[in-house]
């Protein structure tokens, strides 16, 4: 009987799920590029001199020094360069992560849990070590107090609990959602002990205690912040810092208009802009003597990213643009060829995908493995997403846009709209909104969409309002339309809930900005996350994508494919470029050269 005990238990852990064990590394799906021991990544100089200065250009201001609540507004990169997390990924995988706080983390393979171990090492910047109590205090307070996107991503996380002197395990609720390991693992890392007895929820400009390499050094809301090096920075020989953040300081001064920012850069004030800007990058930098004397550079490198989706967004929750027709209507009065061959000098590709530059992005008519997702949802979705290719409306380039313009009308009529002394009307009510701009640069793009949709009958108008105003009305929702992005990764995952779900259309402060409330969105969301392999992830993310293009949120505007880099000939740069793009702080700056007097 004690044999047959024995012999069945075994035959029962053999039969059960691979019991989990330690691992540097984990990935959403397959193995991960970098072996256990990996010395560095490969996109860095490990021998990369530190020292020296990095001087950065941000447009607007910053009133608040704590960037995980939705109030105030916060540097840019400040959460990347002052707080570490658990994990973190490289440039050059889809999406893998390798330990930086952890040294270790354990999932089995259903991912049911994940157990994340803390290097002996890892140190807040006031020496005292990082615990599992810091752990589990930033989950529960970035959930509970943190900006609404914190609840989204760590909404599938069941319970954490302290499992030894240096670990914590993490306990995900049912469900198919693979990426939670890694999700945690981006989670940043707080302090406990620093913020007991302060207000999470509330703003501050009291520097904050980070374990990051940096720390905040001088500044001056609204003007300017100094990152300082941290020099016993405690992970600085780690595989995954090696040949990182190399600059002693990282100074962000803060200009109001792109333009001065422009002539800043080419007076020598700061060192390095890229360029999101076409006609400056095609006529701005004719009058800089140091690029035609070598003492500076220009230059476009591609990149194997997503590039997203850019748009002019609706909200929907404005009863004007509740109709699909209607907003379908709207696209054909945005030219865009005579846009970018007027303004953007031909620089530009049509968007036509909301993960455009990469496998992600639907191409011709749904594959086999695209209708068995699509199938069982098809009484809920528009038909032309199984019939038809999706592309922008697309005029010839001339300005003369009168067919696209007909296009509109016909869609406009058929939902109910008709010209009335000159105005566009239904119901007796005019159709009338506004384009909420914070950026005057997109007033030229913005001002001839404005006089096709006047020939429509529609009475729109630009309105640019300064950064501050603009962030609390989109965060509030109170707007018509704004040119909107969203960034895409080669994983996409948990960040979609927040994009296109029901449940973040009612969080203020979320991504959802148009407001979709689309149960066909939301499953198609699920299955994405759910993915089991990368095959399947593929297929379904293009599923979701031609249902949010065949649905109308937006209109499409433009991508590159590339990024537009300018600056002072002051830097070293590993000779490798991942397919994530360029790294600024994989360079390090050159002892013998500045941008003093140039």
């Amino acid at each position: 009987m004690r044999l047959a005990a024995t012999l069945a238990l075994a035959i029962a852990v053999l039969a059960g799920p691979a019991l989990a064990e330690p691992r540097h590394a984990v990935t959403m799906h397959g193995e991960p590029k970098y072996k256990a021991g990996f010395a560095h990544f490969d996109y860095v100089n490990p021998d990369a001199p530190k020292g020296g200065d990095l001087r950065l250009a941000d447009q607007g201001t910053f009133d608040n020094l704590n960037p995980f609540i939705v109030k105030g507004q916060t540097p840019e990169k400040m959460q990347e360069l002052v707080y570490d997390t658990l994990l973190t990924s490289s440039a050059d995988e889809p999406f893998s992560m390798y330990g930086l706080i952890a040294e270790s983390v354990d999932t089995p393979a259903d991912r049911s849990w994940a157990t994340y171990t803390i290097r002996k090492e890892a140190r807040w910047h006031d020496g005292k070590p990082i615990t599992p109590d810091d752990i589990i205090f930033s989950l529960e307070t970035l959930r509970t107090k943190g900006a609404p996107n914190y609840r989204f991503y760590y909404a599938g996380v069941a319970k954490a609990e302290k499992v030894g002197e240096r670990a914590v395990k993490f306990t995900f609720k049912p469900g198919d959602n693979r990426e939670l390991p890694l999700i945690v693992g981006e989670m940043p890392i707080l302090p406990k002990h620093y913020w007991q007895g302060r207000t999470f929820e509330n703003t501050t400009l009291e520097a904050p205690l980070g374990s990051g390499p940096y720390k905040i050094g001088a500044f001056e809301p609204g003007r300017f912040i100094v990152y300082d090096r941290v020099k016993d920075y405690w992970g600085k020989d780690l595989p995954v810092q090696k040949g990182l953040y190399n600059f002693d300081r990282v100074r962000y001064d803060f200009y109001r208009d792109s333009t001065v920012a422009l002539e800043a850069l080419k007076a020598g004030e700061y060192d390095f802009r890229e360029e999101n800007e076409a006609k400056k990058w095609a006529t701005g930098y004719e009058d800089w003597p140091a690029l035609t004397q070598g003492r500076a550079k220009k230059e476009r490198l591609d990149n194997q990213k997503p590039a997203g989706m850019q748009s002019y967004a609706y909200n929907m929750r404005r009863p004007l643009f509740t109709d699909s027709k209607v907003r379908q209507a709207l696209a054909h009065a945005f030219d865009f060829e005579w846009t970018n061959a007027n303004l953007f000098y031909g620089q530009y590709r049509r968007t036509e995908s909301y993960f455009a530059n990469s496998e992600l992005a639907a191409t011709g008519l749904p594959g086999p493995d695209e209708l068995k997702v699509l199938q069982p949802l098809k009484d809920k979705l528009p038909a032309q997403v199984f019939t038809d290719i999706y592309h922008a409306p697309k005029s010839d380039g001339s300005g003369n846009i009168r067919p696209n313009l007909r296009i509109a009308m016909k869609l406009l009529e058929e939902s109910g709209w008709q010209v009335v002394n000159g105005m566009l009307t239904k119901d007796g009510q005019p159709f009338r909104f506004e384009i909420l701009l914070a950026q005057p640069t997109f007033e030229r793009v913005s001002l001839p969409f404005v006089r096709n949709l006047r020939r429509l009958g529609i009475d729109a108008n630009v309105r640019t309002v300064d950064t501050t105003q603009y962030v609390n009305r989109v965060r509030s929702f109170d707007f018509d339309m704004i040119v909107m992005s969203w960034g895409q990764s080669l994983s996409p995952g948990n960040e979609q809930a927040m994009y296109w779900t029901s449940d973040a259309a009612d969080q203020q402060g979320s991504r959802n900005a148009p407001g979709i409330k689309n149960p066909a969105v939301d499953r198609l969301v699920e299955l994405v996350i759910s993915a089991p392999d990368r095959e399947s992830l593929v297929a379904r993310t293009r599923a979701l994508d031609r249902v949010l293009l065949w649905n109308h949120y937006v209109i499409p505007q433009w991508h590159l494919g590339s990024d537009r880099l300018a600056y002072w000939d002051k830097f070293g740069r590993p000779d490798t470029i991942p397919m994530k793009g360029f790294q600024l702080f994989s360079w390090w700056a050159k002892p013998a050269k500045t941008a003093s007097g140039g």
